[in-house]
């Protein structure tokens, strides 16, 4: 969960960073990336008189989605369409192709929901739980334990935490290492293995700009994809969804941004930034002038 602002004035708009929903193309991003469990409720009340509730973050939490590829997506409707990026799609759709027809590159429009193609190996997860596993890991460590002892120890005890959490209740679970091993929590996902595809444009209009573009300029184009998940043959009821908002984004809108980031390595310690000014940087300056 992070966080975009403008200015002072606050409205409660919802988006997701890697499905590029609304982005104000002047606002200003403010540090910070929370966990779900872990909110900066403080900052947010001091600084911008919000305070997300449990409700609430339950909510946002359960719209949102992971790919199995590794996307992030949101539910948008109640009947289980999903929002997300078009590369995200780019895969399904190339399986999807024949000789004779290069959905990539032409793009894909579904009919009706009968005209739905299923995407052969995509999964996505929804985030249920998290729980705090912490003290189990570092328990099955035990005192003299060399180097590779202790994270055989560690990783059987993380099999056991998964392997308990699945029997009793059915749900994907995930023991996520953060902040470099510092906690260990459980995360538990509904999983749908029936995904289909519904929409995608074609590629050079998704990915007009390129990647030079997508980080340094603001871009215009249609970089989105629908797929819509089903269950029993059936598209499945969702009770959390980010509902659309016919006029986006506005000056001074308070801005989360919800999603499964690649990483969260945001604060770095004051030696490692002495390293990265010492040595990374200068290092990787000099081999970039060695090449020109």
């Amino acid at each position: 969960l992070s966080r975009a602002k403008n200015s002072m004035k606050i409205k409660q708009i919802l988006a997701l960073l890697a499905a590029g929903a609304i982005c104000a193309p002047l606002s200003q991003a403010d540090e910070g990336m929370w966990l779900f469990s872990n909110p900066p409720a403080k900052l947010l009340q001091e600084k911008y008189h919000f305070q997300p509730t449990a409700a609430w973050l339950d909510h946002v939490q359960k719209s949102s989605v992971r790919f199995n590829s590794g996307g992030s997506g949101s539910f948008v409707s109640a009947d289980g369409l999903v929002m997300t990026n078009h590369h995200v799609g780019a895969d399904c759709l190339a399986k999807i192709s024949t000789k004779e027809k290069d959905y990539v590159a032409t793009g894909f429009e579904a009919k009706s929901n009968a005209a739905e193609p299923k995407c052969v190996d995509l999964e996505l997860n929804v985030l249920m739980s998290i729980e705090d596993v912490t003290p189990r890991v570092n328990g099955a460590i035990q005192t003299g334990m060399d180097p590779a002892a202790a994270t055989s120890a560690r990783r059987a005890e993380i099999n056991n935490i998964e392997k308990e959490s699945r029997d009793k209740t059915g749900l994907r679970s995930d023991v996520v290492p953060l902040y470099n091993g510092g906690q260990y929590h459980l995360y538990r996902y509904k999983r749908y293995t029936d995904v289909r595809l519904v929409f995608a444009p074609q590629k050079a209009i998704a990915f007009f700009g390129g990647d030079p573009d997508n980080f340094e300029y603001p871009r215009y184009d249609l970089d989105i994809c629908f797929f819509r998940v089903y269950e029993n043959d059936k598209p499945v009821h969702v009770d959390n969804y980010l509902k659309w908002s016919a006029a986006g984004a506005a000056e001074g809108d308070l801005i989360f941004v919800s999603g499964h980031p690649g990483r969260t390595e945001r604060l770095e310690t004051v030696a490692h930034l002495e390293y990265q000014r010492d040595y990374a940087v200068p290092g990787t300056l000099n081999l970039l002038r060695r090449r020109e």
